[in-house]
């Protein structure tokens, strides 16, 4: 780790300083932010402080390499310890909240303003939020049926054992309701048989706050409890906040996905309900749980206002606390309890994840409500379960899934994550339980700045413009509330068996953009496509329906699965809401704007509805792209999420003859002609295209031609030591005495300059092709490819520095640094932390489950092999 500790104090020394926030001057050419993105769009790190046991000294450290290796940011999350206390290695787990702890949140938050640092906190410990200071009657609560037996000739029905913070509502004995008087029992007609009685309780899930700090254990709050809320904001947002009297507040509070487990009740929902639908709820409960005539429209009503009482007692008020505190609110705004994809309106920063780009994901319910609301930067928490255990992802592996968000309209890139280490762990340090460890321990680290760089480029490109998904689809959520039950209350969880036919899928195979809408978009104006497609549903809510039908009536085109709806919502709704369903269904199915087709025909009825933006001279599905309008002309952002390369063509919407290719890799561009396009793609690689008027003109990319064989003649070193490693051609992990080795191997060769690069367009230094292995898994992506480099390269070439190495398609342009005659080339290959760890015991942590329970379980341990390691191609030499 020596090299890498040197390479670190240069780039701490020399790095150039950046400010969240930036913004281009006017005037500045599309080009020049291409090639100097905006510093606000590097990307960000969740940072877990575990225990919380930190020290300002390692603090600083962390937040020096984070900058040096290129991330804008990060997000504080107090979580788990991972070490008793132990004042020989100093260790201390501070409280959460308690006065060390907010001692150092305000050391952070000096060092990160002095920095050019963003810094979020999240408003909690661990998720959802919780902690000791809620009673049992603000905690997530459910709503409980229990079946009961009446004997025959019995004249009451005793009442179970409640507890704390739990009560009876009522009772149903023959399709009857019994009212509930407080006492032990409820009385009852006696009957001469015996029956069955149904008893509702308004009981309390129990969950507590997941992988909590030390201090931030306890019940998860009530979302739909204003009082709960405002308890949650006094006793910890605003305790948090004062850490920072006097000092900039974050630039955002965060909250982390709704994982309220079974929470579907709240104290004053029969009230609330009363006031929004026109009747009583606890006439109809057993509607909830059953599938009586009713059931579904009764569900519908019962849904609906679980997710208002989300959006006007959770988001609202915390928007509008962190506005009243000088920041802003950030939030993965879906789970349990509901809220819908227009409740992203209400926060200021929208998160999803997920990274399943042609299918149903929270990422782009979070970025086609930031696309219909207004909002210009929406993130993803991206490398959640990336090429799980810790330590197993590489910089490919990070590309790899954010390009997948990328298509999906994110343009900020909130890594999972970064944890806290302090400075007397055993190398690589401490991990979180479930995610990839992205910080400055991994070997291959000194790769970071040019894998951020690329993804500032990326995010800064696709911030140019406006978004131009020209379908949207319809999300069923009407559907969804219909059929939802008080186990299992989540829209977003519903959408993913509902857009059934791989409806995503087969509207971006048409050669389209796609963003989702509901119903609260639609009648709040916000629809905007040309074409929008209902997936097979039975309910709508009526105004959505009328406004969609006079948006067709405009020109707007529709394609519905199966059939159009039939029905309105709910009982709310009454028999009025779903005539004029039916009455809309009608003239629409006469108007000529309508397609109702089978839903395997989807995709083929959009491609002749809709002339596609790119039309493929071979389908793909790993072809993925995004389209945005900028000033000028289009900007497409082209990704071959594959492993096997790409050779074909296609035609692009926008085409104005003078197209140019823009690698965000490399920083290079050349012409990209006009018509039939070719798309030369590697495996995982990607580029922008751009029709933009003003260009200047460039000359096409000339084929690649071979100058030299490099294969042979390399010396190997162990970096740091004389210690030999094997040759390119094999993995160093060959060698006995390197087979757990996790660090750097210096491959050195000189050689003389041929003749025939002269006055080449540019000498490349080739490391060879990758071999695709077996496809990775869509909701886990990573690089399923054998690569030639393992796991990333930094080139010198004469004593300079050339650049590094780390995707496809593993070569680099190291023309500018040579000279004629004699040369010498320096490649320094880093390998991850996974095969020292290989060769290692799984922690004992009995003691500390002993101390503070058991609150994580490390994941995929198992998985933790001996990976292939070094320069495993042939490498040559290669000119233009």
């Amino acid at each position: 780790m020596k090299t890498f500790r040197i390479w670190l104090l240069s780039a701490m020394l020399f790095a150039a300083p950046c400010h969240a926030g930036d913004v281009a001057p006017a005037g500045v050419s599309l080009w020049d932010r291409f090639e100097h993105p905006a510093d606000d769009a590097r990307p960000m790190v969740r940072w877990w402080w575990f225990g919380p046991s930190v020290t300002n000294g390692e603090l600083d450290r962390e937040m020096a390499a984070m900058k040096a290796g290129g991330f804008g940011g990060f997000e504080v999350q107090p979580t788990y310890p991972l070490a008793l206390d132990d004042p020989a290695t100093g260790i201390r787990n501070s409280p959460y909240l308690s006065d060390p702890f907010l001692a150092a949140l305000r050391h952070v938050g000096g060092v990160a303003q002095a920095s050019g640092l963003r810094m979020d906190v999240t408003l909690g410990s661990g998720w959802p939020f919780g902690g000791a200071y809620v009673p049992v009657t603000q905690a997530a609560a459910s709503l409980r049926m229990t079946t009961v037996s009446v004997p025959a000739g019995a004249t009451e029905i005793p009442l179970p054992s409640l507890q704390q913070g739990e009560h009876a509502l009522t009772a149903f004995v023959d399709g009857r309701r019994l009212p509930v008087n407080g006492a032990g029992a409820i009385p009852i007609l006696p009957a001469p048989t015996e029956r069955s009685a149904m008893l509702f309780v308004a009981a309390r899930t129990g969950q507590q706050v997941k992988r909590a700090a030390v201090g931030a254990e306890g019940f998860v709050i009530d979302h739909m409890s204003a009082a709960a809320v405002a308890n949650h904001l006094a006793s910890v947002g605003d305790r948090l906040l004062s850490a920072f009297d006097g000092a900039r507040p974050p630039y955002a509070m965060f909250s982390d996905s709704l994982e309220a487990y079974g929470s579907s009740w709240t104290d004053d929902l029969p009230q609330e309900f009363r006031r929004r639908r026109g009747y009583d709820l606890l006439d109809h409960l057993p509607a909830l749980f059953g599938n009586a005539p009713d059931s579904a429209a009764v569900r519908f009503d019962w849904s609906r206002t679980l997710s208002e009482l989300v959006d006007e007692r959770y988001l609202r008020p915390i928007t509008a606390w962190a506005h009243a505190h000088g920041t802003r609110f950030r939030a993965q705004v879906y789970g349990f309890p509901p809220p819908t994809l227009s409740s992203n309106a209400l926060v200021d920063l929208p998160e999803g994840e997920g990274a399943d780009w042609r299918r149903f994901t929270s990422t782009r319910w979070a970025t086609s409500a930031a696309h219909l609301y207004g909002r210009p930067i929406v993130s993803s928490e991206t490398w959640t379960w990336l090429h799980s255990p810790a330590w197993a992802a590489t910089p490919l592996d990070m590309k790899v899934e954010a390009d997948r968000h990328f298509l999906q309209g994110v343009n900020q890139i909130v890594g999972h994550g970064w944890p806290y280490s302090p400075p007397g762990a055993a190398e690589p340090g401490w991990a979180f339980y479930a995610a990839a460890a992205l910080n400055d321990h991994n070997p291959w680290y000194p790769a970071m700045p040019a894998v951020t760089g690329y993804l500032q480029r990326v995010s800064a490109m696709l911030r140019e413009g406006v978004p131009d998904a020209d379908v949207a689809v319809y999300l069923p959520i009407e559907d969804a509330f219909a059929d939802m039950r008080p186990e299992h209350a989540s829209v977003n969880e519903e959408m993913r068996s509902r857009l059934q036919g791989d409806v995503v899928a087969q509207v971006l195979d048409a050669g389209h953009g796609v963003d989702f809408v509901d119903a609260q978009a639609i009648v709040a104006g916000k629809l905007t496509a040309h074409l929008l497609v209902l997936p097979r549903m039975t309910r709508i809510d009526p105004a959505a329906f009328r406004a969609i039908a006079a948006w067709a009536r405009r020109g707007g085109r529709i394609i519905a699965v199966d059939a159009l709806p039939d029905t309105a919502g709910g009982l709310h709704d009454g028999a009025a809401g779903g005539k004029l369903v039916r009455a809309l269904s009608k003239a629409l199915s006469r108007s000529g704007n309508v397609a109702i087709v089978p839903g395997k025909m989807l995709g083929e009825t959009v491609q002749r509805t809709l002339p596609p933006a790119m039309a493929l001279a071979r389908a793909d599905p790993a072809i993925g792209f995004v389209r945005r309008k900028v000033h000028g002309g289009d900007l497409y952002f082209v990704v071959n999420t594959g492993a096997k390369p790409v050779e074909t063509t296609a035609r692009f919407a926008g085409d104005t003859g003078h197209g140019q290719w823009w690698d965000p890799l490399t920083r290079a561009r050349s012409a990209a002609g006009a018509g039939d396009i070719a798309l030369h793609l590697a495996p995982y690689e990607s580029r922008m295209l751009l029709f933009v008027a003003g260009l200047p003109d460039l000359p096409m990319e000339k084929p690649l031609r071979p100058l030299l064989d490099l294969s042979t003649g390399w010396q190997a070193r162990v970096a740091g030591s004389d210690a030999l490693a094997p040759a390119p051609g094999s993995s160093w992990t060959s060698d006995p005495a390197l087979r757990h080795y996790s660090g750097a191997v210096r491959y050195t060769r000189r050689f003389a300059l041929p003749a025939a690069a002269a006055g080449a367009a540019a000498v490349m230094l080739d490391f060879g092709q990758a071999t695709a292995l077996a496809e990775d898994t869509p909701d886990r992506p990573r690089a399923a490819i054998a690569a030639p480099v393992r796991e990333a390269a930094t080139v010198r070439v004469n004593g300079r520095d050339a650049g590094t190495v780390w995707a496809a398609p593993w070569r680099i342009d190291i023309g500018p640094f040579l000279v004629l005659g004699e040369n010498e080339i320096v490649v320094t290959v880093m390998n991850g932390a996974t095969n020292a760890l290989s060769a290692r015991a799984a922690p004992a942590r009995n003691l500390l489950t002993l101390k503070y329970g058991e609150r994580f379980v490390d994941q995929d341990r198992d998985k933790l092999v001996v990976t292939p390691s070094g320069l495993l191609g042939r490498v040559t030499l290669i000119y233009r």
